[in-house]
């Protein structure tokens, strides 16, 4: 059943995690943005860590993911959707947490999430403006946290119906999150590594990946960037993907 052609019941979540200090973010968060010009990528650029092994392999999860991420027997595509969101959230928001104090303004001035590629936001008056990646991050997980915590748009109580823009609006919702790997990935990898949670972030960010593929959210060009300014983590994918990791 196709995510995007469904509209499904209102269940009964799991309690949320404590709400994020509140940050001043866009009062609407726009359904594109624009990426500032790409420079040719320098061809002596060392291969990042995450593709090295033994950390490419490293995982909790052995085999295809595919299996993990199906949706269960009599389980409504729009409730599974929502549970797997607000869990990725949740993980991600931990991760974080751990590795905000090496991502300040000063060693992330902003939100790259390669060699050559700097997310922008788009700000109140329509502007795209950099940001340094902490002011962007939670940016990001403040505007995820009020939609969680908006009935209209995750209802948890019962008898409560989807918005039929919610397939739109979870969309969104995975592209900001994969931004946030992606910089993780580029920028705090060696701080992953020192903690020792490569299998875990490894797995967490394979599992959203096969998620958002196998239910439509992931966007090719998200995860690849464009000629000259491309994802980090795009070459990761394909690498998973050549292990077996993730469907090709």
């Amino acid at each position: 059943m196709s995510f995007f052609n469904s509209i499904g019941r209102s269940m009964q979540r799991a309690p949320r995690p404590p709400r994020r200090s509140t940050t001043p973010t866009s009062a609407t968060f726009p359904s594109t943005e624009n990426l500032p010009p790409a420079t040719p990528t320098s061809p002596s650029a060392p291969k990042p860590l995450y593709l090295c092994s033994p950390f490419v392999e490293a995982a909790l999860v052995k085999g295809n993911f595919k299996t993990i991420v199906m949706l269960p027997k009599y389980a409504d595509v729009m409730e599974w959707v929502a549970c797997n969101i607000f869990d990725f959230y949740q993980n991600i928001n931990l991760f974080y947490g751990v590795l905000a104090e090496c991502c300040t303004q000063q060693t992330c001035p902003t939100m790259s999430a390669g060699p050559n590629l700097n997310y922008t936001w788009i700000n109140q008056d329509r502007k795209s403006v950099q940001l340094p990646a902490p002011t962007y991050i939670d940016y990001v997980m403040t505007w995820v946290q009020n939609l969680l915590d908006d009935e209209n748009v995750f209802p948890t109580k019962s008898g409560r119906d989807f918005s039929p823009n919610f397939p739109s609006t979870v969309k969104h919702v995975y592209r900001q999150l994969l931004r946030v790997f992606a910089h993780l990935y580029h920028a705090h990898y060696q701080q992953i590594l020192h903690l020792r949670s490569e299998g875990h972030f490894n797995s967490l960010f394979a599992h959203f990946l096969a998620f958002g593929k196998e239910y439509e959210l992931l966007e090719v060009k998200d995860i690849k960037g464009q000629p000259g300014a491309p994802v980090g983590v795009g070459s990761l994918w394909e690498k998973w993907k050549e292990m077996g990791i993730l469907e090709s």
